[in-house]
C-alpha cells in the first residue's frame, strides 16, 4: 500500500463561466477504519483562493500551517491577496524544496484570477504542477472521479 492511501482523500475541482467548484469527502480512516467523518480537506486562503490537500492527513496540515504563514508575509509585503497562479507557483516550491522528504500530499488548487478568471491545478507531492481549463482530481478515488468528472462536465457551466 502507498502511504498516500493510508488516510484515503478525495479532492476534485471543476471551473464554470466565471466561477469554480472545489470539493472533497469528509472521511479520514486508518486503511479501511474510520477513524473521523468531519476531516478537513479543503482550506480558504483568501475569498477567492482554496486548496484542497489530499495524502497523508498529518502531511496536510502541516503544510495548510505553512501556506498559511507564507500567504500572510506576502500580504504584508505586497499589501494584497495573491493571485490563484502565484500560490499554485509557491506551493509547487515548498513542495519541490522538500523534495528528499517530501510531504504525501497532493494539492488541488481553486481560485478566481483577474477579471474573475477561473484557475485550476493539481500538482504531485514534489510540486510538479498539472494546469487544466476543466476539472482536476486527487486522491484515493482519483479513477473513479476522472469519469464522473468526464461525463458531468460541460464547458462554461453557469451557477444557476
Amino acid at each position: 500500500m502507498s502511504i498516500f492511501e493510508y488516510n484515503g482523500s478525495a479532492v476534485v475541482a471543476m471551473v464554470g463561466k466565471n466561477c469554480f467548484a472545489i470539493a472533497s469527502d469528509r472521511r479520514l480512516g486508518v486503511n479501511l477504519q474510520t477513524i473521523a467523518t468531519d476531516f478537513q480537506r479543503i482550506y480558504k486562503i483568501h475569498d477567492k483562493l482554496y486548496i484542497g490537500l489530499s495524502g497523508l492527513a498529518t502531511d496536510a496540515q502541516t503544510l495548510y500551517q505553512r501556506l498559511v504563514f507564507r500567504h500572510k508575509l506576502y500580504q504584508l509585503r505586497e499589501e494584497r491577496d495573491m493571485r490563484p497562479e502565484t500560490f499554485a507557483s509557491l506551493v509547487s516550491a515548498i513542495l519541490y524544496e522538500k523534495r528528499f522528504g517530501p510531504y504525501f500530499c497532493q494539492p488541488v488548487i481553486a481560485g478566481l484570477g483577474d477579471d474573475n478568471k477561473p484557475f485550476i491545478c493539481t500538482m504531485d507531492c514534489i510540486g510538479a504542477k498539472e494546469l487544466a481549463k476543466d476539472f482536476v482530481v486527487s486522491g484515493t478515488a482519483s479513477e473513479s472521479l476522472y469519469g464522473a468528472c468526464e461525463s458531468m462536465f460541460k464547458p462554461d457551466l453557469d451557477t444557476n
